[in-house]
């Protein structure tokens, strides 16, 4: 079966792990196609809450292929944290793997990073100073660490480390060399080349599920520069950062929250600073899951999203954080932007714009029981068909609750695309 790859429309935090999670466990392979550990995905099941930074959260279902892609860039001492909680856990990590082509975060990359964000005062891109940009830039510069070169002999590896400390004098070579044993020893038994893993994947015509992190508007291309991260979340990076072929993708899902939220610096022309964004904050327990920090808070925004589901080709939506909204009077949607036709592609343009906001009836009843779209109050299915009308692509899931039943669906893509496979490889 051809891929199905689940994107973060908005600014990231849109509750991707939950969407995975439900499509992962019919899933065969789980990719993680970019990023680092600056990313975090939550997971409740069973009363019990799992916190993802690397690991694909396809981990949790036993036998499922989870892979680590070339795209993203590996802190191998988070990593290894990350692992001994699974296995506190009795989570079987067997089916894991790293793709050699990943990039290594050293310490340096964190030192750097933070003297970066330092320098910029109250200009901060608002990192989380994991190292994760650095490490990038050192991947461009062709100076970077992969984790199939940790697998080298000490000779060869000290050469390639002498390439890094020639460049960035103030490195030690015995001691970044010692470092990189110490990750060797954590991260050897799950690296090898995922390539020919995912070409046998597409020909056995299994389910291949490419989750990235962070969001659409968080694109190192296409996102709201410079206030972005430092790869490419959209689905165009889920190729590049899995290491397979556009016509392989059958199917892209977008997560928006029923509102908008984005942590650190930046534009955002919704947010809010009154009673209702509290309410957000509260209600939705809006704090990032690598950093603790408070996440901003604001109404949907439509010009945005409609800018998601172009640049991604999105199929459908899943709406997330619905029953947040419950017990508001009142729900404002930013249909566009007064004097603009288009999101626009300049900072100082998407800082200066006017949101003109469309008024919808709310709804005080708790909806976290809800299974059918007719088990929803009258004004939270007028919001769902709204919100369908304005962004130009139907909705496909609906969560009503943090737990993974607590979720309304509309149209299933797994079921979608195994129903199609009759036609030619990425016509589903």
């Amino acid at each position: 079966m051809p891929a199905i790859v689940v994107v973060g429309a908005q600014w990231g935090d849109e509750g991707k792990a939950k969407v995975i999670d439900l499509l992962a466990e019919r899933a065969d392979c789980i990719v993680r196609y970019q990023g680092g550990c600056n990313a975090g995905h939550t997971v409740m099941r069973n009363g019990e809450t799992f916190k993802f930074h690397l690991v694909p959260s396809g981990i949790l279902y036993p036998g499922k292929t989870c892979i680590i892609g070339p795209g993203t860039v590996i802190a191998p001492e988070v990593l290894q944290a990350e692992l001994e909680n699974l296995h506190a856990r009795n989570i079987n990590t067997s089916a894991l793997y790293i793709s050699s082509r990943a990039h290594i975060t050293l310490p340096h990359h964190i030192a750097m990073d933070n003297l970066k964000e330092e320098a910029l005062g109250d200009d901060q891109i608002g990192t989380t100073r994991r190292g994760i940009g650095p490490t990038y830039l050192d991947k461009v510069d062709r100076i970077g660490l992969r984790a199939g070169d940790l697998m080298l002999p000490d000779d060869l590896l000290r050469q390639k480390l002498n390439r890094v400390v020639r460049q960035k004098p103030t490195l030690n070579l015995d001691e970044l060399l010692s470092i990189c044993q110490h990750y060797r020893d954590i991260l050897a038994p799950y690296i090898i080349d995922t390539t020919p893993l995912l070409g046998k994947v597409l020909t056995a015509h299994e389910t291949l599920l490419l989750e990235g992190a962070q969001g659409t508007m968080l694109d190192l291309d296409h996102g709201t520069y410079p206030f972005v991260t430092s790869s490419n979340p959209t689905a165009g990076g889920a190729c590049t950062g899995s290491g397979i072929g556009p016509r392989a993708i059958s199917y892209v899902i977008g997560i928006t929250k029923a509102y908008t939220t984005r942590v650190g610096s930046g534009p955002f022309p919704t947010e809010l600073f009154d009673a209702a964004g509290e309410h957000l904050c509260t209600v939705g327990r809006e704090f990032g899951t690598t950093t603790g920090r408070k996440r901003r808070c604001g109404w949907l925004d439509i010009p945005a999203l409609q800018y998601a589901v172009q640049v991604n080709s999105l199929d459908a939506l899943a709406v997330t954080k619905l029953d947040v909204l419950s017990g508001l009077p009142e729900i404002k949607i930013c249909v566009a932007y007064r004097d603009l036709s288009d999101f626009p592609d300049q900072l100082e343009v998407l800082s200066q714009v006017e949101p003109v906001y469309e008024i919808l009836p709310g709804w005080q009843e708790s909806i976290t029981h809800c299974r059918h779209l007719s088990d929803l109050p009258e004004a939270a299915r007028t919001f769902l068909n709204r919100l369908s009308e304005l962004a130009g692509v139907s909705v496909g899931m609906v969560s009503v609750g943090p737990n993974r039943g607590e979720t309304i669906i509309l149209a299933d893509p797994v079921s979608t695309c195994a129903n199609r496979l009759d036609v030619p490889l990425g016509s589903c």
